[in-house]
């Protein structure tokens, strides 16, 4: 894939896949001509990349759903597609392709946005880069047990909220979402299978439980529902609890629509062409976001500095860990080969290591941004930590080359 350089291409231009191939750039006209109205109302021109992430950013917090957030989606789109292919080739067996990862997750951009904090002075692609790997991550795990489970073994452990959800999500009424609940319930009742309930190959119940499900159903449906309806057989039964399952499936694996699709069958244009147009920004706003460009460069250096001296005062011997894990991209257990030392001795001390990092840079924010800690803030804290090792050691490799 050819490396974007120039600002234009950065945020105005999108990946171009063919299966899994990467075709090239596509310009999106509109965020071109409006990148170019932006950079013409500058006083100065201006081609810092930082300088145009807060300037956007500070657009954004002020019109979520405008031209501001199409911009980072253009200039996410790297990180995206390397998150996409660093997990689908690592996998020995999936049905899932680059593309298919890539096209699920590129339209996270709007929670990277809500979590990352510009004035923590860390970069967005790598904080971008540790949340596509995460919701990838989640989706293939819950693509996963959803695909193989067979209906009655995903009904089996399916809460009352996600079946909710899901039957809302297709659109059916409150009395048809009731009756399609309170089946469920009778089913999650009844059906009791010999062999373990874990298996996500559970057989379809038989005959007989079919008949207690219905009876059930039936002595339930006048006190339970607010519009009781008709007594139900067991085929009524099946064909409800099939429509649950099938609604599951599509709320948790939606189709994906392209913005460059096209909104009819006509030539009305694409579904990109009615998006909301964001007005110039004003003269005080460049004056913020350069201000507070500054503010982060100075505050990314004070976190690095404070970092390696961290890193300097661990022993000797979790030094040497850490750099092998994060410079070399070894496992534990090759890292434990090399040193002559316990594999579990290994995954002690790198996380003894990692938490006395975390530790030093949780309270230092704590200190001089005057942030409150929570269970939040920690979390993105360690992603951002995570992502700073293995920038740091990457750094220093490319130095010894």
């Amino acid at each position: 894939m050819r490396t974007r350089k120039s600002i234009n291409e950065l945020f105005t231009t999108f990946l171009q896949l063919d299966a899994d191939r990467i075709i090239g750039w596509a310009i999106d006209p509109k965020l071109r001509r409006n990148l170019l109205n932006c950079q013409a109302s500058l006083s100065q021109p201006e081609h810092s990349e930082n300088f145009w992430i807060c300037y956007w950013y500070k657009l954004w917090q002020i019109q979520q759903e405008g031209l501001a957030r199409e911009h980072f989606s253009a200039y996410l789109q790297e990180p995206c597609y390397w998150a996409a292919y660093k997990i689908i080739t690592n996998l020995s067996a999936t049905q899932y392709t680059v593309s298919d990862c890539f096209q699920m997750v590129i339209t996270s951009v709007d929670k990277i946005l809500k979590g990352f904090k510009p004035n923590m002075g860390f970069n967005l692609n790598n904080y971008a880069s540790a949340i596509f790997s995460n919701e990838i991550k989640e989706i293939l795990r819950s693509h996963n047990e959803i695909d193989i489970s067979t209906n009655w073994r995903l009904l089996r452990k399916l809460t009352q909220k996600r079946l909710v959800e899901s039957l809302q999500n297709v659109g059916l009424s409150g009395e048809t979402i009731q009756r399609y609940v309170l089946a469920w319930k009778c089913y999650q009742a009844l059906y009791a299978p010999q062999h373990p309930t874990g298996t996500r190959q559970l057989s379809k119940p038989d005959d007989s439980t079919w008949i207690a499900i219905a009876q059930l159903y039936n002595s339930e449906h006048h006190t339970q529902l607010s519009q009781p309806g008709m007594e139900c057989n067991p085929q009524t039964m099946e064909k409800w609890l099939v429509a649950c399952a099938k609604a599951v499936r599509e709320y948790f694996y939606p189709s994906m629509a392209s913005l460059n699709a096209p909104r009819g069958n006509d030539d009305s244009g694409e579904y990109q062409d009615i998006l909301p147009q964001l007005k110039q920004d004003s003269l005080m706003t460049e004056i913020i976001a350069q201000e507070e460009l500054l503010e982060r460069q100075s505050m990314q250096s004070q976190i690095s500095n404070m970092l390696i001296a961290a890193l300097n005062n661990l022993d000797e011997e979790a030094q040497k860990i850490i750099k092998l894990y994060y410079s070399q991209n070894l496992t534990q257990q090759q890292i434990a080969q090399q040193m002559g030392i316990k594999q579990y001795t290994i995954s002690r001390k790198l996380a003894k290591a990692k938490d006395s990092l975390l530790l030093k840079l949780a309270n230092w924010s704590k200190e001089s941004l005057h942030i409150s800690l929570n269970s939040l803030i920690l979390n993105y804290i360690n992603t951002v930590l995570e992502e700073w090792l293995k920038a740091y050691y990457s750094l220093s490799s490319s130095k010894l080359e």
